[in-house]
């Protein structure tokens, strides 16, 4: 994040925030979009839609709150447990008394 606010200060834009975060939601959602198009086209749209995302983290709690969510998603569906959900049950069909 130190490479951020070095960009940000290079570029004078430490003083003006209203600035900063017009840049910053115009080119990651930007990303963003074009990372989406890149999920039918030929593509790395799962680097683009992150990074897109990282760079609006910067600037939007929601953003964070999204980035926080899809990694815990990430690592329950890496452990297995996001597809046990779906797969197992406690309850029969009814097709199991004999």
């Amino acid at each position: 994040m130190n490479w951020y606010w070095r960009w940000i200060n290079r570029l004078g834009l430490a003083n003006l925030p209203r600035v900063r975060k017009m840049i910053v939601a115009v080119i990651g959602t930007t990303l963003v979009l074009f990372g989406l198009a890149l999920i039918v086209l030929p593509g790395p749209a799962m680097l683009v839609v992150p990074l897109g995302l990282a760079l609006l983290a910067t600037e939007f709690a929601w953003a964070r709150r999204l980035i926080r969510r899809g990694g815990v998603a990430w690592k329950k569906a890496r452990r297995g447990q996001f597809w046990r959900r779906f797969t197992t049950s406690d309850t029969s069909l009814g097709n199991d008394a004999r």
